[in-house]
């Protein structure tokens, strides 16, 4: 397995080792033991699955309080998947890094604890499963506009398909210091 780490502490790209014959492939997509001996050492509580259509794109979100780190793969398909730094003080702050997942490249994307996430479908749909490090909580979720310009965020589709909830939401800036996580620095960076 070979993990890549972006400009952002904490937020990963994983290689899983991938075991292919005439037959098909095997991989893992998740061993505590292994990842943890690669630094990935988290307690997922709950797996989830999306199915989009090309353009669907869904996010930024994020859950504040009871935040959750996740680790994201597709299925089928592609997605261009996004991580914003939301953590209050932080270096990075409002900084993001994006990543090409597809089932073809079969790559994992780590996103911490006090990042926003988001995904958009690049071809005809896509299947996308993530784990997550806490349970989703309603009344803790929170999100940013998909398309704030004091991030700059190079989505491969300039008119998404979006939710109601998707198309509303402030700007980074504009979210109060309630709803956003604070930074605490981490042996990791």
């Amino acid at each position: 397995m070979n993990v890549i780490k972006t400009h952002l502490p904490g937020v990963l790209i994983i290689e899983p080792d991938i075991f292919g014959d005439k037959r098909g492939f095997f991989m893992e997509t998740w061993n505590r033991v292994r990842y943890g001996d690669k630094g990935l050492a988290v307690n997922f509580v709950q797996d989830n699955l999306s199915f989009s259509q090309k353009g669907v794109l869904r996010g930024l979100h994020f859950q504040y309080p009871n935040p959750q780190g996740k680790l994201v793969y597709v299925l089928q398909g592609e997605v261009f998947d996004v991580s914003v730094d939301i953590r209050l003080g932080s270096p990075t702050f409002g900084r993001w890094q994006g990543v090409t997942l597809s089932g073809e490249n079969k790559r994992q994307f780590y996103i911490p604890e006090g990042f926003a996430h988001g995904f958009c479908v690049t071809s005809d749909t896509a299947l996308f499963a993530y784990k997550c490090t806490e349970v989703y909580t309603p009344k803790a979720e929170h999100g940013l506009i998909w398309n704030d310009p004091d991030l700059g965020i190079d989505w491969p589709v300039a008119e998404p398909l979006l939710s109601e909830k998707d198309t509303v939401y402030p700007r980074l800036r504009d979210l109060g210091s309630r709803v956003l996580p604070r930074y605490a620095k981490s042996g990791s960076e």
